[in-house]
């Protein structure tokens, strides 16, 4: 082990600094992935179509002529390369790419890295020490071939079916919980993988399906799977309600999942404001001062209320009795009231409220970034903060736009072997014909 630095925390470079990413990934989940990892220092390559790049450039356009907020939110800091993978002079490329990163990271459908020949077997005897990360829609099983998209994986996850009210529909989320959701599992097995390499000095294969990365997500749903064998779920307001328990986990409407009572409730302006409400936990250490703030101090001793297991079956009427006060009060006056006695709420925010506010900008959760087609926009910066890592939010490269670089700085490639290569048309879209007059 090293000795430990002496420079001031932040200036010791970054926590992946020397580590190289081939990043085959497009869409969502696996650029999730890898702008996590180049937020902590990672060089990661982005491997883009010649004249196309990543379908998500020219998806939900905003801005005509530029890179689409859905590609620029997903690939800071990133470089990128355009190489026909079916070229020869691409093939050759690549391989030498290979050679000189730490891992490969792809999203591709099942079996698709393997017809471009970019085989584990291929990749491995080229570096032994490279990892090979793939996020996929199933792990091994009968579902395996199947193509899976962020609502698809909601649904094979167990998210859908325990998540809207018992009365209505299966509902997904509006959180990523699929695909960004998946990437982020994806990173920490790059980072174990890597953390391992240390130790054995070669690569391994990692993978993080989509299914199983919902399901780690809805682990407290499977939780109250098995505990249904031992009787109804008390803390479900169906409970309270009467209502009977099937056999299998029913979708909880707002009820809290922790089992603490909870809901979500109006608050003053509700009417016309489509946000103004608050969830609001009926927590057992607090529900003396919950009685006093509403004004039913004598609930407190009443039998009928003073104990969680005498509420459970009356939630309904005392979260309605809650909502009587809530909707005196703005969502921020009932935060601020109910803060001050550690009652635990939370205003439901818009992404307006959240993108205007100072406290997220100013820990670099919420930034502005400039680029040189469509001007300045906000993103979200990195959400985990290391104290002598310092994420800083760079803009999403153009398509090819570190193309020379990488051929001459990566690969060390003089100037007449990277004419040789573009000549070779490996590194540019197919000329369109002309057409007939």
């Amino acid at each position: 082990m090293p000795a430990p630095s002496k420079k001031p925390f932040g200036q010791a470079g970054k926590a992946l600094d020397g580590v190289r990413i081939l990043d085959f990934t497009h869409v969502q989940s696996g650029p999730t992935c890898t702008q996590l990892l180049a937020w902590f220092g990672a060089d990661v390559i982005k491997i883009e179509r010649p004249g196309v790049g990543d379908i998500t450039r020219g998806q939900l356009v905003d801005v005509k002529g530029a890179d689409s907020l859905y590609f620029t939110m997903l690939n800071h800091n990133k470089r990128s390369i355009t190489i026909d993978s079916k070229h020869p002079e691409g093939k050759r490329v690549l391989n030498e790419l290979i050679k000189k990163c730490d891992v490969l990271v792809e999203n591709f459908a099942p079996g698709a890295l393997d017809r471009m020949g970019l085989t584990w077997e291929h990749i491995h005897k080229l570096n032994p020490r490279m990892i090979v990360a793939s996020v996929k829609g199933f792990g091994p099983g009968r579902y395996e071939d199947c193509k899976v998209y962020e609502n698809v994986a909601q649904c094979a996850g167990g998210s859908a079916s325990t998540t809207g009210f018992r009365d209505g529909p299966p509902l997904v989320t509006g959180a990523q919980i699929g695909d960004s959701g998946t990437g982020l599992h994806l990173a920490l097995g790059i980072v174990a993988a890597l953390y391992q390499r240390n130790r054995t000095g070669r690569g391994q294969k990692v993978l993080a399906a989509m299914q199983d990365g919902v399901l780690n997500l809805c682990r407290v749903k499977l939780r109250d799977q098995q505990r249904l064998k031992a009787g109804p779920l008390t803390e479900y307001s169906q409970y309270g309600e009467g209502v009977p328990f099937g056999d299998a986990v029913p979708r909880a409407g707002n009820d809290s999942g922790g089992g603490q009572p909870g809901w979500i409730l109006k608050c003053k302006g509700w009417e016309t404001d489509p946000n103004a409400y608050i969830y609001f936990i009926t927590q057992a250490p607090v529900w003396g001062a919950i009685c006093d703030l509403i004004g039913e101090p004598t609930w407190k001793t009443d039998p009928e209320y003073a104990t969680p297991k005498a509420r459970l079956p009356k939630l309904k009427q005392i979260f309605a009795r809650i909502e009587e006060w809530t909707m005196t009060k703005t969502k921020f006056e009932v935060m601020e009231a109910c803060n001050a006695v550690d009652i635990p709420v939370g205003p439901i925010l818009s992404m307006k409220e959240i993108a205007e506010d100072e406290s997220l900008r100013k820990t670099g959760t919420i930034v502005e970034v400039d680029h040189p087609t469509r001007g300045k926009y906000l993103t979200v910066g990195n959400p985990i903060k290391l104290s002598d890592s310092i994420s800083e939010v760079k803009r999403s490269p153009l398509l090819g736009e570190h193309t020379d670089e990488i051929l001459t700085k990566v690969l060390g490639f003089d100037k007449k072997e990277v004419a040789k290569i573009k000549n070779s048309g490996a590194l540019s879209a197919p000329a369109k014909e002309d057409k007939a007059a």
